[in-house]
């Protein structure tokens, strides 16, 4: 069935590119409503999570519509999405996401604080048919069919602290909660002072990222060994969500970005050759449960 939650929950934190405060509520919404963010400072104008509002995918995933930006959206929808959540109202008072601690851990705790509630209409999947793969040089990602929800993600950094890691799980709510969501977003510090020249990561700091020198971890200890490709993960499963439906596939990336992340959103949702929609009561029940 679909899931909302029982009752509001707010959370408020930095942005890390604007450097600004924001405050994020969670409001329950209605069957069949997705999700979608509300810009309280702007007479609550809606902006519905899906691919066809992305407008930037530099650093982060940015929604647009009608002038109106939303940024950093990616480690939110990646909790929502990650725990079998299908309609919410995100009301927001500024243009980004507060990074928090740099992982979607705080989301998820928002959501359990919130309670999961299922609704009275069936859930509809995006089940995909046969394989295919989208590749920007070495980076790739490639689909296949499959009966559950499961995503292989592979990185290799030349940085000693990081290297070649490979992470492979079938998600289940339960997994993502453990397994995923305290992966925080890291990066070098050899290029903070540029960036910031860019206007960008004003609000970065070692307490809401993992920051690397060109040998080490400068801010550790890491929460995992493999704390990097579980982030990627997190980036992942937070851009496809764009496509606007839980997924009934094996996804397979490797050195890949938000760039395409959210080209492997806008093939699952506008390609209909590759998958096709089936309804709630045609799964079986292992996939029913995710």
């Amino acid at each position: 069935m679909q899931t909302t939650i029982r009752k509001p929950v707010k959370i408020s934190g930095i942005g890390l590119h604007t450097g600004c405060q924001v405050s994020v509520e969670l409001q329950p919404a209605p069957a069949d409503t997705g999700i979608v963010f509300r810009r309280v400072d702007l007479q609550k104008f809606q902006i519905e999570a899906l691919r066809k509002r992305v407008s930037r995918v530099v650093l982060a995933t940015t929604l647009m519509k009608r002038g109106v930006m939303l940024s950093t959206v990616e480690h939110l929808l990646s909790a929502l999405f990650g725990l079998g959540l299908d309609n919410l109202y995100i009301d927001i008072n500024s243009l980004e996401v507060p990074i928090l601690d740099g992982s979607a851990l705080p989301f998820v705790e928002m959501v359990k604080k919130a309670q999961v509630q299922q609704q009275d209409k069936h859930r509809t999947f995006l089940k995909v048919r046969k394989p295919f793969r989208l590749q920007d040089g070495d980076k790739f990602i490639s689909v296949e069919p499959w009966s559950t929800f499961r995503i292989s993600y592979e990185i290799d950094f030349t940085h000693p602290a990081i290297g070649h890691q490979v992470l492979d799980v079938e998600m289940t709510p339960e997994r993502y909660a453990k397994e995923i969501a305290f992966a925080r977003t890291f990066g070098f510090y050899s290029e903070v002072e540029e960036l910031r020249r860019k206007g960008l990561i004003r609000g970065g700091s070692f307490e809401n990222a993992v920051v690397l020198s060109e040998t080490e971890v400068m801010n550790g200890p890491l929460r995992s060994p493999d704390e990097f490709v579980r982030h990627k993960m997190l980036d992942l499963i937070g851009d496809i969500s764009l496509c606007g439906y839980p997924l009934i596939c094996h996804i397979r990336a490797v050195k890949a970005g938000h760039a395409l992340h959210t080209d492997l959103a806008t093939v699952l949702a506008r390609d209909p050759t590759l998958c096709h929609k089936v309804k709630e009561p045609d799964l079986t029940s292992q996939v029913v449960n995710f």
